[in-house]
């Protein structure tokens, strides 16, 4: 997968949009051409040069390998915030054997897929109870996750908008924006490309779901043969789809 993305980095301008904090995700990745949006967005690096030819203003830089890098973080004075709260529900959380917390920089993410069952009613009101204390942050849920972030209007949909105008690719009769994911937190994604209407939307599941995305694929094998079909029809500019359905 990690050849497949390089390819496609190397044909078209590429994003990781993720609620995941960055540099997890750049270490996981460590693709330096692309652009990485971590905290769903609030927390955006690319390199310095560009992808593809395509580049956006920003703060300028260097990654932990010594690379010029780019850097657009609109929720940067929550960060001393965040490190407080995630302290604070990784000790309420101890209670709740299977409870995990993961300190995604801009967002305090509390695991519960582990948790019985039985528990999660009281985990959640730990949770709310945390949010009362907290007026400037905001709740929101995931696959078995709850989240505490910056409340303010940024969202994985805010990041793309934000890639796409500031890498120059907001002209709809040159640029088909293409965004591909599994979570909730990507409905908002989805929302914005559908705004945008000329654009395509996927949602990676293997059971149907009520969603803003316009196509489907089932699981990362099929992501990857995708991205390997658009690396193949670069040169004839041709991609087929079909509507509302399967796009495989």
């Amino acid at each position: 997968m990690r050849t497949t993305v390089k390819e496609v980095a190397a044909n078209f301008p590429t994003a990781i949009i993720t609620g995941r904090r960055r540099d997890k995700v750049y270490e996981f990745v460590h693709l330096p051409e692309l652009y990485y949006a971590g905290s769903h967005g609030m927390d955006i690096m690319g390199p310095a040069k560009g992808c593809n030819g395509y580049k956006a203003d920003g703060l300028q830089a260097k990654d932990s390998k010594g690379n010029e890098v780019v850097l657009f973080q609109p929720a940067s004075e929550y960060l001393s915030l965040m490190d407080e709260v995630c302290s604070i529900l990784k000790e309420r959380s101890k209670k709740f054997p299977g409870a995990r917390v993961d300190h995604n920089k801009y967002c305090a993410t509390l695991h519960f897929r582990c948790v019985s069952e039985e528990d999660w009613l009281a985990l959640a009101q730990e949770v709310q109870t945390l949010l009362k204390a907290y007026p400037e942050l905001t709740l929101t849920q995931g696959r078995k996750v709850l989240e505490l972030r910056p409340a303010i209007e940024w969202h994985k949909g805010k990041a793309l908008e934000f890639l796409i105008e500031a890498l120059g690719l907001s002209d709809p009769s040159k640029v088909f924006p293409i965004y591909i994911g599994d979570d909730r937190t990507d409905e908002d994604a989805f929302q914005t490309l559908k705004k945008l209407g000329f654009s395509c939307s996927i949602l990676v599941s293997t059971v149907s779901k009520d969603t803003c995305a316009a196509y489907s694929l089932q699981d990362p094998f099929e992501v990857m043969e995708f991205l390997q079909r658009l690396i193949r029809m670069k040169g004839s500019q041709k991609i087929y789809m079909c509507n509302q359905g399967s796009i495989l």
